[in-house]
């Protein structure tokens, strides 16, 4: 190699559209797993982990839900979801019974300690608001733009089952 060759180019992270820190993937991930680490230790006193605590937010607004509903709202197949209801059920938080109107599908309702739940759980977003130290409003701007990108993956064929 000559001396007069010039150096390959080296972009900066401005300008380089492969740059870690540009990728909105790597932003998603890291947030997630980072705003996950907040809501363990608040939702361990609860007995619940983050998935399951996701499950009962739904039962809590819309119980009772056959389990292909739960998925639907959740996002999530049946072979992620079976386990976590397994889990809540054996926790006494839920019961689930075959629908008398189609033995096919289960429903999953809240039982007694799982409605007195939810009382505990109030505490929660506001705990996790007050750890992350983020305003209210910048989260609920985040949360708006997040809703807008799933909802542009889920148009893109995002998440479908084949």
């Amino acid at each position: 190699m000559s001396s007069d060759t010039a150096a390959p180019y080296t972009p900066t992270t401005a300008d380089d559209p492969l740059a870690l820190e540009r990728q909105v993937c790597f932003a998603l991930a890291v947030a997630n797993r980072a705003v996950l680490a907040v809501y363990r230790p608040i939702l361990e006193p609860l007995g619940l982990t983050h998935p399951q605590y996701l499950v009962m937010l739904v039962l809590w607004e819309q119980a009772p839900l056959s389990v292909k509903e739960i998925g639907r709202v959740l996002q999530l197949d049946s072979p992620t979801l079976s386990p976590l209801l397994k889990r809540l059920q054996a926790l006494g938080l839920i019961t689930r019974t075959r629908s008398t109107a189609d033995e096919r599908q289960l429903v999953v309702d809240l039982t007694d300690e799982g409605r007195a739940l939810r009382s505990r759980a109030e505490a929660v977003p506001g705990t996790v608001v007050e750890t992350l130290g983020v305003d209210i409003s910048e989260l609920e701007e985040l949360h708006a733009v997040l809703s807008r990108v799933n909802a542009a993956a889920l148009k893109a064929g995002a998440l479908q089952h084949k």
